[in-house]
């Protein structure tokens, strides 16, 4: 197998906004791991701890909960410790494609423009805390077993548990099902706030954005400029007031580390 270095990231949070002519504002988030299926426990806690923030496509999830269900932001909020090519389009990722490095990220999307600036820092925000404070055992418990379910749902078709055969034999391990609900068994709620310290008190977050408005939304990022949110109905005191905090949520960084790309030049 051709040995690959880690990637290698500068320091600090690094913004990218691509200015393109569009209704709504798409935000992604993440950095790279070096966790993947082969690492065992810490694989299963991460992917524990993915679904509990942002299951791909769930109505249930925390991320989900606090942006759409709560604030009627946008559609969807969904965080992953896997690549997860062509997520738009399906609810379960596809086999082979496999990594030797994995990433964690977060999807946003769609924002309304004049929410961009808001979205951001509410992502950043329910991150940060998800950091700090881990999970506790009621959603530990949740989140394995309906983890421990899902893994069928991932190899229902006899394509699908010959792709996973294969990507388990890059990674050295056996029945993927088997695997999983083997290594979800053994967590204890400590493995799995430890590996959030272990992997996701990351220093290295870059952030992607597309938007219409980029160079006002690079203004009110560097400049932290509150983050104001309507809403076409009354909320409740409990989420105005955390709006509050969210609206002034400081994103460090300088103006270096926030730069605008054409769309017409990305792919150069």
């Amino acid at each position: 197998m051709r040995k690959l270095a880690p990637p290698n990231l500068e320091d600090g949070m690094k913004i990218d906004i691509i200015k393109r002519e569009t209704r709504a504002t798409a935000i992604s988030m993440g950095f790279p791991i070096d966790v993947n299926r082969s690492f065992g426990k810490d694989y299963a806690a991460l992917a524990l701890v993915a679904s509990y923030f942002g299951q791909h496509r769930s109505s249930s999830s925390y991320l989900y909960y606090r942006l759409r269900e709560l604030r009627g932001l946008n559609y969807g909020d969904y965080a992953y410790t896997e690549y997860f090519p062509r997520g738009m389009f399906q609810f379960e990722p596809d086999a082979n494609i496999a990594r030797k490095f994995q990433i964690f990220q977060i999807w946003i999307r769609p924002v309304e423009p004049q929410n961009g600036n808001f979205a951001l820092r509410a992502a950043l925000y329910e991150y940060d805390k998800l950091v700090k404070n881990g999970l506790d055992e009621k959603t530990f418990e949740e989140s394995r077993n309906f983890l421990s379910k899902y893994v069928n749902i991932l190899t229902q078709t006899k394509d699908a548990e010959l792709g996973y055969a294969l990507d388990s034999k890059f990674y050295g391990i056996g029945n993927y099902n088997q695997f999983m609900k083997e290594s979800l068994a053994k967590l204890t709620l400590a493995d799995v706030n430890k590996a959030i310290k272990t992997y996701l008190a990351s220093n290295k977050m870059r952030v992607v954005i597309v938007t219409k408005d980029a160079e006002d939304l690079r203004d009110e990022i560097v400049g932290n400029k509150s983050a104001k949110i309507s809403y076409a109905a009354p909320k409740p005191k409990e989420i105005t007031d955390e709006d509050k905090l969210i609206e002034t949520y400081p994103i460090r960084v300088k103006s270096s580390d926030v730069t605008i790309t054409p769309v017409g030049n990305v792919f150069e």
